[in-house]
């Protein structure tokens, strides 16, 4: 309450399923933000508990950090490091926002990516996201990534070839199109999920395409494979980029079909997208025992293309 002087609306960040975000000084001028549930919110509750059993054990530059947590009654507070410069989905989609430049969309993919593959293959058990979009990717003023909201995370047990979802969960134009079948999951969902977050830097398009933004209605991943697969790389890329890398260009392509890929089988690792992006993986390596496999996305040399 002192933090946020009431929880006066002047303080408050933004609104979500789980109730309002507020932004809050704590001891020693430390500013943070406060998640607080909706009262008598029972998904809320579940999502609550998920937040703070899985935030509070993991640690990584390129995860939101968990401040502290409030059980009082009724009321479920979450505190979080303040994360200062918005979300990944504010300055790629935000309306009047100036042209998110190439080099900054290398560095959201790969903070993400790294993040994911620490979740996947450095914590045990491993842990799923299961909600990455760029809402849930926010910045600092470097532009380097924190992953955030783990209310939907899901310890994934060893020996264990995938979860059963109770209800279906995570969001419209990122979900794996074989959790939404079957109802199953796997690490492999968090990849496809990231694979359309990819996209979402190539192109500039959302996921989704909204009423006001002609000839982007359809889902980005069923607009995007023809040309992935047919390696025009131009034509995905986001026509406001009046400079980019070709060849990073090339391998971001490349990697995102290899992501989102109907099969889960045919996706990679992600610690095998972070080896790849970062240039010490060549494209057969990443398509590895897939049925789908192009040409190498790291031949010619880096020079930028005039939009």
């Amino acid at each position: 309450m002192d933090a946020t002087d009431g929880f006066s609306e002047a303080k408050c960040l933004g609104e979500g399923g789980f109730g309002h975000v507020y932004l809050g000084t704590i001891k020693n001028g430390v500013q943070v933000a406060i998640k607080k549930l909706k009262s008598g919110s029972g998904q809320g509750e579940a999502e609550f508990q998920a937040e703070v059993d899985i935030i509070s054990r993991v640690h990584h530059r390129n995860l939101v950090s968990l401040v502290g947590y409030c059980i009082s009654k009724r009321q479920r507070i979450l505190v979080y490091e303040f994360v200062s410069n918005q979300s990944l989905k504010f300055h790629l989609h935000g309306r009047g926002r100036p042209v998110m430049e190439w080099s900054k969309r290398v560095r959201v993919a790969v903070g993400a990516a790294r993040a994911l593959s620490y979740l996947h293959h450095d914590c045990h058990p491993k842990i799923i996201h299961h909600d990455i979009k760029p809402d849930n990717i926010l910045l600092d003023d470097t532009f380097e990534v924190r992953i955030a909201d783990f209310g939907l995370a899901k310890f994934f047990p060893d020996g264990k070839s995938y979860i059963d979802g109770t209800r279906l969960m995570g969001t419209v134009g990122y979900m794996d199109p074989e959790c939404v079948a079957t109802g199953r999951f796997t690490e492999l969902s968090d990849v496809y999920s990231f694979g359309v977050v990819l996209l979402e830097l190539i192109s500039g398009r959302e996921a989704l395409g909204s009423a006001d933004s002609p000839g982007s209605r359809r889902n980005l991943v069923i607009w995007a494979r023809p040309l992935m697969y047919g390696h025009k790389y131009e034509e995905l890329a986001d026509l406001m980029l009046s400079r980019y890398s070709a060849r990073e260009m090339r391998r971001f392509v490349d990697c995102a079909a290899a992501c989102v890929r109907r099969s889960r089988e045919g996706r990679p690792a992600m610690s095998e997208v972070v080896q790849f992006l970062d240039g010490n993986l060549s494209l057969n390596q990443l398509n590895e025992g897939n049925a789908a496999s192009g040409g190498s996305s790291t031949s010619g040399d880096t020079h930028f293309f005039s939009v």
